[in-house]
């Protein structure tokens, strides 16, 4: 299966807490330094570690540098940067599906990680999410969370190390996307199967300078 980086977006919410945003309030996230590497190099490199197939990026008219950081890098694709579902379907007619698709604000993205979610597909759309609760306790950023009971997925997952042997019966009541996703094709909003993990590396998505900075810590 192959993969796409998503690197399109304006990092509105990361230039509002840095000194470093374009005169129109954007920053070019994928190149955002964690630890003195740009995360999307970061996460090249997971994806180079891993199980996928080729390694695409789609940009947009928000991202030139990023476009010509990759450049001679991976497959780079020209999206119309109309958001993430207009560049993502526009990306997927181009790459075909289904594709493992990666943001580019995950700098502690590991291998392993991208390998427990093709090997957790087996069919349809997957979502790769951790428990909300673990990104606060973390200290990052909860910017979007659902309620697993009031979708029609499967939930599927890893149990945690030193976890009780009823974990699965108290499970969170609230899930947060991580980014890490396997689309079939442009109807991105359904998913057939929920991969719930625990593990702190895919609950830091550096959307604000104080994630960068716990994502450092855990370097």
């Amino acid at each position: 299966m192959d993969a796409l980086v998503m690197c399109g977006g304006e990092g509105r919410r990361l230039a509002a807490s840095v000194d470093r945003a374009t005169p129109d309030g954007r920053i070019e996230k994928p190149l955002f330094e964690v630890a003195g590497a740009p995360m999307i190099d970061r996460v090249l490199a997971a994806l180079d570690d891993s199980g996928v197939g080729a390694v695409h990026a789609a940009v947009s008219p928000a991202t030139p540098a990023t476009r010509e950081h990759l450049a001679g890098r991976v497959n780079v694709i020209e999206t119309p940067g109309e958001g993430y579902v207009a560049d993502l379907a526009s990306a997927l007619d181009t790459v075909g599906a289904p594709a493992l698709t990666v943001a580019a604000d995950l700098p502690l993205l590991g291998a392993d990680l991208v390998d427990a979610a093709l090997a957790a597909h087996d069919r349809g759309a997957l979502t790769v999410c951790v428990p909300a609760e673990l990104k606060r306790r973390l200290g990052v950023g909860v910017d979007a969370t659902f309620d697993p009971a009031e979708l029609d997925a499967e939930i599927a997952g890893v149990r945690p190390a030193g976890a009780p042997d009823d974990v699965e019966d108290r499970r969170p009541a609230e899930f947060a996307p991580t980014g890490l996703n396997v689309a079939t094709d442009d109807e991105t909003t359904c998913t057939d199967i929920m991969y719930l993990s625990y593990d702190a590396r895919l609950a830091v998505n550096v959307n604000r300078k104080r994630d960068a900075e716990i994502a450092e810590a855990l370097l």
